[in-house]
């Protein structure tokens, strides 16, 4: 613990991935939610370029909505972190300036959605660094964020998965009537996406094999690599969370659904988070008791299969045959209070101050290295 009365939590955010202003919303939730009265708040900021700063913790200024898109201000002091797992803190890092410190931090609560830091490449940092953190490690971070690789695990876990083609960036270069062949045997419509991106960004929804091309090109301005998963027409869409136990064990949560779009055809970017009308979430979901249960058993396995760690929501299509497939898991899902994971917690009996304060005592009880 640092020579403080008080525990100290490095609270990061921003950061290079097309989700930048989530990330920043999502910081000033939890910033604003924080104990003050147990923890002091250390806001670093990572801006879209990679600059680490010492940000505000202003909870407007980093808010997202329809006419305000947050970010990182990269004018404010550079921090680095300390490599030295013996030290544990972070210093001011002005050119031609001897660094001073900011003091020594008990947890680092990293709020980073998408590549460059919910993928195993923050975490891998501050396992170097000897820093506890919040969320998953490297691996389950990594094959979570990759949702090729987080199929893969969860097949040869027995989950049941939705149907997926994967197209790599050399095939699509080299033989893209290969490419389009196999996406047919899905059969259409189909979701186009970014094989590691989230908050539904460069997503399309396809109808035929016309628009295949230009949905493949909008998700690659995101990631090279594209995964193209069969729409699952007709099925219901329902989320749930689960949150590890001190003993090492986990819970699932309240399930919850997406009864509602409003004028978008899918659970798009603005549809989650600009507040439009028309959308609509039920929390919880209106399920058959035995289909809540195969939901939660399912998220559970899902969590273990991963090897995560701390929280993670997991979503899901339900097919009008009954069946229940998994679409994705997130290490790091959307965390402002009116965010499926926090709804989903709080309709479980978790506030969500609790939540917070429940993920970072989880995180310091945790040590860093091989466990």
């Amino acid at each position: 613990m640092s020579e403080s009365t008080k525990l100290r939590v490095a609270v990061v955010f921003g950061g290079r991935s097309s989700e930048h202003a989530v990330s920043c919303a999502t910081a000033a939730s939890v910033m604003a939610a924080i104990d003050k009265d147990k923890y002091d708040v250390i806001p670093i900021g990572i801006s879209r370029d990679g600059k680490w700063v010492l940000e505000s913790a202003d909870a407007e200024r980093l808010a997202l909505t329809a006419g305000h898109t947050p970010e990182v201000n990269h004018q404010a002091a550079a921090v680095v972190v300390s490599n030295d797992p013996a030290q544990r803190r972070i210093l001011t890092a002005e050119p031609h300036v001897t660094p001073p410190e900011l003091g020594a931090v008990d947890v680092v609560f990293p709020l980073l959605h998408g590549p460059w830091g919910e993928d195993g490449t923050i975490q891998g940092l501050f396992e170097i660094a000897g820093m506890n953190y919040v969320g998953s490690g490297v691996l389950a971070s990594a094959v979570g964020m990759d949702k090729q690789y987080m199929k893969i695990v969860l097949s040869a876990a027995a989950l049941p998965v939705t149907p997926y083609v994967v197209i790599l960036p050399r095939e699509w270069e080299n033989d893209p009537e290969a490419c389009r062949e196999a996406v047919q045997a899905l059969d259409y419509p189909v979701f186009v996406k970014p094989a590691r991106g989230g908050s539904s960004l460069g997503i399309s929804k396809v109808t035929d094999r016309e628009g295949l091309d230009r949905a493949v090109e909008h998700a690659r301005e995101f990631d090279p690599k594209v995964l193209v998963e069969t729409a699952a027409l007709g099925s219901r869409e329902v989320e749930c969370g689960v949150l590890q136990r001190p003993d090492g064990g986990a819970d699932a949560s309240a399930v919850a659904e997406i009864t509602g779009y409003g004028t978008h055809e899918f659970y798009d970017f603005a549809a989650k988070y600009l507040g439009e009308a028309g959308v609509t979430l039920e929390v919880p979901a209106d399920l058959k008791p035995e289909v809540t249960e195969q939901v939660q058993q399912y998220s559970v396995a899902a969590f273990e299969a991963l090897g995560c760690e701390g929280l993670a929501r997991v979503d899901f299509f339900l097919g009008r045959d009954g069946r229940v497939m998994i679409d994705e898991i997130n290490t790091m899902p959307g965390f402002t209070p009116s965010s499926m994971f926090p709804r989903m917690w709080a309709e479980s009996g978790v506030d969500y101050p609790e939540l917070v304060d429940r993920l970072i005592t989880l995180a310091l009880q945790r040590p860093t290295s091989l466990r």
